[in-house]
């Protein structure tokens, strides 16, 4: 893994600030904004807390994977993480006012879809080869694959590591909660 992707992986929470500080700048939240956007920023944690614990260590400044993880969230989707990231996201762009959405989308797609999750599918698929093309044939980025779904049901249940959720997520529940709250002070009634 080298060069751009390598770089937005190890600068990714770095990234995502500079789209959140231009959500914030830009912002307008109405109350009525403020209650949809909050349904899909608490979404946005909980499906994280999901993945986060199911992957069982915590995530670093670099690509790695002690195993392959196809259980739980990543049953349903090769990248519940960020799934999760573009439930926050989102709800904060709703929360700033409509303008945000399509904002906020555009450079999801650029930070994760374009740089990150190719570079990131590139090693796993360097590592864990055929088993990774076979997970990826039934498993969508974001949603499930028909393909998948057969077997979709004992897929869900696997190893769930609480433990890892404080040193993994720590970080994460602090910036939603600040982020949500700096949104919410710039409310218009």
């Amino acid at each position: 893994m080298s060069g751009l992707g390598a770089w937005a992986f190890k600068m990714r929470g770095g990234l995502w600030t500079l789209l959140f500080v231009l959500i914030l700048v830009l912002a307008r939240p109405t109350p009525r904004s403020l209650a949809v956007g909050l349904i899909f920023v608490v979404l946005g944690q909980l499906w994280r807390f999901w993945a986060a614990g199911s992957i069982g260590r915590y995530r670093g400044e670099s690509v790695g994977a002690e195993r392959l993880a196809t259980w739980g969230p990543y049953a349903l989707m090769r990248n519940p993480l960020y799934f999760g990231n573009g439930l926050i996201g989102l709800g904060w762009a709703i929360m700033a006012g409509p303008w945000a959405v399509p904002l906020f989308i555009l450079g999801f797609i650029i930070l994760y879809g374009i740089i990150i999750i190719p570079c990131e599918e590139a090693f796993l698929l360097e590592k864990f080869g055929e088993a990774y093309r076979a997970y990826q044939r039934t498993t969508g980025i974001f949603f499930p694959r028909r393909e998948g779904l057969s077997s979709l049901t004992k897929r869900l249940h696997g190893p769930f590591c609480t433990g890892v959720l404080w040193q993994s997520e720590t970080h994460t529940v602090l910036s939603t909660v600040v982020g949500t709250c700096l949104i919410a002070l710039k409310i218009t009634i």
